[in-house]
């Protein structure tokens, strides 16, 4: 199941996309959004009997996160290789904040502190209930469903700063989208998920999930053995090698297998 949050003007509401996708991660042309009631994540999948076309909406942000977005770093060694650094033996967290979050054709905002900033393509995990000390074993059982992440990252903040808050931080700093797909399992990713990053048309990332260092299942137990996880929170699971810059009016779409593909321009900020 596709869960998407939308507006067609109005209040934001969520949904269901109906429909398969094309070898590009795109909807159908007929797709449809079948209208739910409240946010599934508080209420469940209560349909309403009101249709649109996919046409007619805007795509959202699929979840707002009311506490945290929680990052990996070099999760992947060939990204790890390519920072210039050594694979942590743990996984490596950092914070985002919930202000980070935007959606699918939302700017990214190119601030004014930074002259390097770089695109991560990653798989997001949105969590489904309260948790803490989630044994891997049971990591399935908090999980709502995944998404597409850009951990936006100011690179020559990140150095100068010695650690991630401000260079991961900004507000637009975290794409999320186009929907939540529930029907996936953390071990579709272990066996390999292809994630592409285009710039401009351009590949610059072709990895697989499968070079995870730490799987989903792992990095749910390790950050729920620090944190507690609410309903929404949304854990990144790390980048394959290929990062690079980004410039004011650059597009990157990011897609991966199964989930679509998140497409954002940058922007400067006003």
């Amino acid at each position: 199941m596709r869960i998407v949050r939308f507006t067609t003007g109005e209040e934001p509401s969520y949904g269901v996309l109906t429909g398969d996708l094309d070898e590009y991660g795109q909807p159908d042309e007929d797709a449809v959004v079948v209208a739910l009631v409240g946010d599934p994540l508080y209420v469940g999948i209560k349909l309403l009997e009101k249709e649109h076309r996919l046409a007619d909406v805007r795509l959202l942000a699929p979840v707002l996160p009311r506490s945290k977005v929680v990052g990996i770093g070099k999760n992947y060694a060939a990204h790890a290789a390519e920072m210039g650094g050594p694979v942590p033996d743990e996984p490596l967290m950092f914070l985002k904040p919930n202000t980070s979050v935007v959606g699918p054709g939302d700017a990214i905002q190119y601030p004014r502190q930074s002259k390097f900033i770089s695109f991560e393509g990653e798989v997001a995990v949105v969590i489904g209930r309260i948790c803490r000390d989630v044994p891997a074993e049971q990591a399935t059982d908090v999980i709502h469903g995944y998404t597409i992440a850009n951990d936006v990252t100011a690179r020559d903040l990140q150095k100068t700063d010695g650690q991630f808050t401000r260079a991961k931080g900004f507000d637009s700093f975290c794409p999320l989208g186009p929907w939540i797909e529930t029907d996936l399992d953390p071990q579709d990713f272990i066996d390999g998920r292809r994630i592409q990053t285009y710039l401009n048309g351009d590949l610059k990332q072709d990895g697989s999930t499968a070079d995870m260092i730490h799987d989903i299942p792992a990095l749910i137990a390790h950050v729920s053995s620090v944190m507690t996880l609410l309903p929404g929170d949304v854990i990144l699971t790390g980048t394959p090698e290929g990062v690079g810059p980004m410039e004011v009016g650059d597009e990157i779409e990011i897609s991966i297998e199964g989930l679509g593909t998140l497409t954002n321009k940058v922007e400067a900020r006003a």
